[in-house]
């Protein structure tokens, strides 16, 4: 039975945290053990390493209770999931660039939340850590032993409860009206930035998908939303959902805000600075625009460029590479390889080539004071609007 969203349940949603990870949290605060759960953490970056010696035993409680996927976990749906990645990696990468990081910057108090965990100056830092985390999810035995997956899942989830901490402990946060910092709607809301919206992203740029690879890219999501503390009877289950909780969400929340248009400034900036020379570097403003939208685009600050007609061409030179992989197998080892080391080098460029390591803030910044296998011509397309 399909799930009917309204600015009533949405609202219930927006009061709920992260029961389990804001009580590790509070505990770690209390007995003064932050510094010394980052620091030993720092060692536990892959399933199956033994807990190190001197770790909180909230924090291995913790650890301990979300060491695994959760029971209901579809693995053949996870691989056709992660070769539907391997087949529009470089496609996925463009999208969670520059649409699912934009959409976030275009919900004025999620802005304000991102401004206050990374700063306005380091936009890359969070780039490259969705960058690595959807990498890891993607990777052959992500759940198995010496995988990197679920212990960045354990730690973005504490990250987000620290948040909570922070802007609830040093009243920087009107809950009244905001609703809980990083509340289940915004969580759930993310889980689309990450999934629904990345699947609209590739039809706009004429990505050719069946359903069953779109559908399985958004189980992969649904799984990992599970394992940030999503609460699954309120999560979407099937893409029509999604696009009806997206539409309502984006309906209910999207709007300009300094916070955004700064943290678009510095994303352009960032990826101006990947793109070698500076003649394609109108592209990644002319690319945004393309990808959410002249209204969001205004409203984040996006200028306009005369590459705005130029990248509207994108989808029918993506349909000639397609043509090229579809009949030619060398062809579509070669795209394929390319693709890889495209992310590869993006995420490089980003990290500076190293592992990023998500760690609880002690403080907030000072400016807030704390390949499927279904024939390519069975195609998906979106969900029709809700609204």
């Amino acid at each position: 039975m399909s799930t009917l969203y309204t600015d009533a349940t949405l609202d219930a949603l927006r009061e709920p945290g992260d029961e389990l990870a804001d009580a590790t949290v509070a505990a770690l605060f209390e007995k003064g053990e932050v510094g010394k759960f980052n620091t030993l953490m720092r060692y536990v970056s892959t399933v199956g390493s033994p807990l190190p010696d001197g770790l909180p035993d909230v924090a291995r409680e913790y650890l301990a209770a979300t060491s695994a996927p959760p029971s209901w976990v579809d693995w053949a749906e996870m691989e056709k999931a992660r070769l539907f990645f391997i087949d529009n990696n470089v496609h996925i990468s463009t999208a969670l660039s520059f649409a699912s990081m934009p959409a976030c910057y275009v919900v004025p108090h999620v802005a304000k939340l991102l401004s206050a965990t990374h700063g306005l100056k380091y936009p890359s830092k969070r780039m490259a850590e969705t960058g690595q985390f959807t990498v890891y999810l993607m990777q052959p035995g992500a759940f198995e032993a010496g995988s990197r997956f679920v212990p960045a899942a354990q730690k973005v989830r504490l990250l987000h409860a620290s948040i909570r901490h922070h802007l609830r402990r040093e009243g920087l946060w009107d809950t009244a009206a905001l609703g809980t910092p990083i509340c289940q709607e915004d969580m759930i809301g993310g889980q689309m930035f990450f999934s629904m919206l990345v699947l609209d992203s590739l039809h706009r740029l004429g990505i050719h998908m069946s359903q069953s690879g779109a559908e399985s890219y958004y189980y992969a999501w649904r799984v990992v939303g599970a394992m940030l503390g999503v609460d699954q009877d309120a999560v979407p289950k099937t893409l029509e959902e999604a696009r009806q909780f997206l539409d309502l969400y984006m309906i209910r929340h999207m709007g300009p805000s300094e916070e955004g248009v700064q943290l678009t400034r510095q994303l352009i900036d960032l990826y101006e600075e990947v793109v070698p020379g500076t003649f394609f570097d109108p592209i990644v403003s002319a690319l945004i625009r393309h990808l959410v939208g002249d209204t969001s685009a205004d409203w984040l600050g996006v200028p306009r460029t005369p590459w705005d007609t130029v990248v509207k061409a994108v989808p029918h030179l993506l349909g000639v590479l397609e043509t090229i992989e579809d009949h030619s197998p060398l062809g579509a080892w070669a795209l394929d390889r390319l693709g890889h080391l495209t992310t590869v080098l993006e995420l490089s460029s980003l990290t500076r080539g190293r592992v990023m390591h998500y760690a609880i803030p002690e403080q907030l910044r000072g400016e807030y004071g704390v390949s499927d296998a279904l024939p390519p011509h069975r195609r998906w397309t979106p969900p029709a609007p809700a609204l």
